[in-house]
């Protein structure tokens, strides 16, 4: 079976994603599979048969149960075989990494930008409070002084 009918499976593909957060039993790998795919513990059983036939996963005996893990063999030829592939996306995400750096700089530039603007506003009302302030006080003044004869 080749690598992409066996990763072509929903079921398996979820399998290999259990595994690849480390080594599970069998029972604990059907538990989560049945509770997401409604499958049988056979149905499960015979999934986990094609992943380490396929050299996907490999399976190890530890007393009564049987362990699974990630087998990278099988992945290492996907893997190798869609890297003739690469060049066709591989530009783009690089261009889409460059446009999402941009826009976080552009989003903490703008964000020290417009604390900068709010301090100078700020600034600018203290300073404007004061100066009303100090206007104040000097016409007091001079109204205080006409009352007085």
């Amino acid at each position: 079976m080749h690598a992409f009918d066996v990763l072509g499976d929903p079921v398996r593909r979820r399998i290999l994603e259990l595994l690849a957060e480390g080594e599970r039993s069998s029972g604990a790998v059907t538990e989560v599979i049945r509770a997401e795919f409604g499958i049988s513990q056979p149905a499960v059983s015979q999934h986990l048969k094609v992943l380490r036939d396929n050299g996907f996963a490999t399976v190890r005996p530890d007393g009564p149960r049987r362990l699974y893990a990630v087998d990278d063999t099988a992945l290492r030829e996907a893997d190798a075989w869609l890297g003739r592939f690469r060049r066709f996306w591989a530009p783009h995400l690089a261009a889409m990494a460059t446009e999402v750096a941009r826009g976080r700089r552009h989003r903490h530039t703008e964000s020290r930008t417009d604390q900068q603007s709010r301090t100078d506003q700020q600034s600018h009302i203290d300073q404007q409070s004061r100066t009303d302030e100090q206007r104040g006080t000097d016409e007091q003044g001079r109204i205080d002084e006409r009352k007085d004869p």
